[in-house]
């Protein structure tokens, strides 16, 4: 029996001596309970993703000094590591460190490099030259079991490394990783998981990061897979945690893997062997059986995921508390209610900015919400500062119709008050606008889109009424599922059909198509770049069989026209498989129409 520990840890981008002192703690909590090999996420030590630090030479020695103050706390356990190597050309690399009782006994280099949605890392490292290509595998000796050590997407590649590894004999496959949340991809990660670990007839140690780095979230749930592709233990989500087992090395038959194929992989790879340590496994230790946490629903995954990711956002840029304008709408509700199951409801405050436009529901509403958070409200009127703004206009806007212009200057002096209050007590304001709003640019610059955080930035209108469905009816303020003591979001607020309040009577689909509707043709056109022109055949809706071509047309033109909006934004939560901003990289400038 070999007992291995995976530390999922939230790491801090550039806390390189923090960092290397919780990887410190988990090893010294990892040696406690007999773990004999303890296993960390990729890029531990710098944080992920480190971006262009890694384009410093002093951050990657830094690094590298951080990586050797953790040496000492190895004795008599096998700690791998995520770090940042370099070679004598300044070559860096994506590196596992293999540290064995205060002594590094070797490193393995990331081979496949992803270069697509969020990723860049074809930008910064340099390939791996053992295991890339078909190359030799590298493995690690430990007593007589073979460890097969691999980097994230290594192990995405159905015959790459890990599959040479495993052929050359290796009986543990451990996979570091740092792989960003969206919706449904834990499903992924664990078919990919399961799938090497039938095909190689080997275990599957895959360690994820946990935590919020800018728009990314990292959502753990790590896995020990058995050669039969049975899940023995798991990570929690969204949350730190050290996943404990037993491996039954016996369980590896080498008749599991055909001896001409052995032999085959043996000659044509010729693995590199290093030796971790020469001693048998220990053993008589009372067992371990891993625990394998129940999986979230798809609901409940999303909102844990919003969450975390503002919690991080908050906490790790030093802010201590966050202000939300408050305007009595389904957005500015959830968005309140996700920072104070972020960071508490005594660091959350509420702020109500009524117009001449405000009803009295949505006024009301508005401190009904802020009373059932418990947390600090003020109440702002803008009608003095908008009537100074329209006398100064006056000679200008002299014979002009009101229009967008006055609208937005509502828009803009509500953000102006936020982002005095942020200034003048250091709070964070949270904007509150969702992505079918931003998609489509119906939302304004400077004035609700003014703020360091966009909690909703990736989330669908009508994946907001779900959302806010969802944590009406459970309480996860103390971080466990359990039915909500009062609905903290008035009914009238789900019952109101969308408004911005900008002029008298407005509703949101004045302006666009129902979100039942554009949500499907934002979907198809953003997140799966689909081709359109067919979409009023292909597109099926509840309530709708056909959706006319000119609607979709004016949505793609909607969309197109706002990416210069986008682009001045503040970075929000990422849950979909594509999200605004280093996932999709469109031109400001553009005339291409698919028109």
């Amino acid at each position: 029996m070999l007992r291995i520990a995976l530390a999922q840890i939230n790491t801090t981008v550039g806390d390189l001596v923090g960092n290397a002192r919780k990887i410190t703690e988990y090893i010294i909590r990892a040696r406690r309970m007999s773990a004999q090999v303890v296993v960390f996420p990729e890029l531990a030590i710098p944080g992920y993703p480190p971006e262009d630090l890694l384009l410093k030479k002093y951050f990657i020695r830094d690094n590298l000094k951080a990586l050797r103050s953790i040496i000492p706390a190895t004795a008599n356990i096998t700690a791998i590591v995520g770090f940042v190597d370099a070679d004598k050309k300044g070559n860096l690399y994506n590196a596992a460190a293999v540290i064995y009782n205060k002594q590094l006994k070797g490193i393995y280099h990331k081979a496949d490099l992803p270069n697509y949605g969020v990723f860049d890392e074809k930008r910064y490292f340099v390939s791996g030259k053992i295991g890339a290509h078909g190359q030799r595998p590298l493995l690690f000796k430990f007593g007589e079991t073979l460890l097969g050590v691999s980097i994230c997407e290594d192990i995405w590649t159905k015959d790459g490394i890990c599959h040479q590894q495993a052929l050359a004999g290796a009986q543990i496959l451990i996979n570091i990783s740092s792989s960003p949340y969206y919706a449904g991809k834990g499903k992924i990660r664990e078919k990919i998981m399961i799938d090497q670990a039938r095909r190689n007839k080997a275990y599957v140690c895959y360690a994820n990061l946990v935590g919020g780095q800018d728009e990314l979230v990292f959502d753990g749930a790590s896995l020990i897979v058995d050669p039969k592709g049975k899940i023995i233990a798991a990570g929690k989500q969204f949350a730190e945690d050290l996943v404990v087992a037993d491996l039954d090395i016996g369980e590896v038959e080498a008749g599991l893997v055909p001896a001409r194929l052995l032999k085959r992989a043996i000659t044509r790879f010729a693995p590199t062997k290093v030796i971790i340590t020469s001693k048998p496994i220990e053993q008589g230790r009372l067992p371990i059986k891993g625990s394998v946490p129940k999986p979230l629903n798809p609901t409940e995954e999303i909102y844990r995921a919003l969450v975390l990711g503002t919690r991080d956002y908050i906490r790790k840029n030093g802010f201590k508390k966050a202000v939300i304008g408050l305007s009595g709408g389904i957005d500015s509700s959830l968005t309140a209610i996700i920072a104070c199951d972020a960071v508490g409801k005594e660091n959350v405050v509420g702020v109500s900015m009524p117009s001449r436009y405000t009803s009295p529901g949505t006024r009301s509403d508005a401190r009904i919400l802020a009373e059932n958070l418990g947390i600090k409200f003020y109440e702002i009127p803008i009608e003095t500062v908008f009537k100074s703004y329209l006398e100064i206009l006056h000679d200008p806007f002299v014979g002009q119709k009101p229009d967008l212009a006055e609208e937005n200057l509502q828009a803009r002096v509500r953000g102006n008050i936020l982002m005095a209050l942020s200034n003048k007590f250091g709070w964070l304001v949270l904007t509150t606008g969702n992505k079918s709003e931003v998609a489509v640019g119906y939302c304004t610059l400077y004035g609700d889109m003014a703020g360091g955080f966009a909690v909703l930035k990736d989330v669908p209108k009508t994946k907001v009424y779900e959302l806010a469905r969802f944590r009406n009816d459970f309480d996860l303020s103390v971080g466990a599922t359990g039915r909500s003591p009062l609905p903290l979001i008035p009914q009238s607020v789900f019952d109101r059909a969308p408004t911005a309040e900008l002029r008298e009577n407005q509703k949101d689909q004045d302006s666009l198509p129902a979100y039942e509707v554009l949500d499907p043709i934002i979907e198809r056109y953003v997140e799966l770049d689909q081709d359109l022109n067919g979409a009023s055949r292909n597109l099926s809706l509840p309530q709708v069989h056909k959706i006319d071509l000119d609607v979709i047309k004016k949505v793609v033109n909607l969309v197109d026209k706002a990416e210069y909006k986008r682009r001045q934004s503040p970075p929000g939560v990422k849950i979909t498989p594509k999200a605004f901003g280093k996932d999709r990289r469109m031109p400001i400038t553009n005339r291409y129409c698919p028109y």
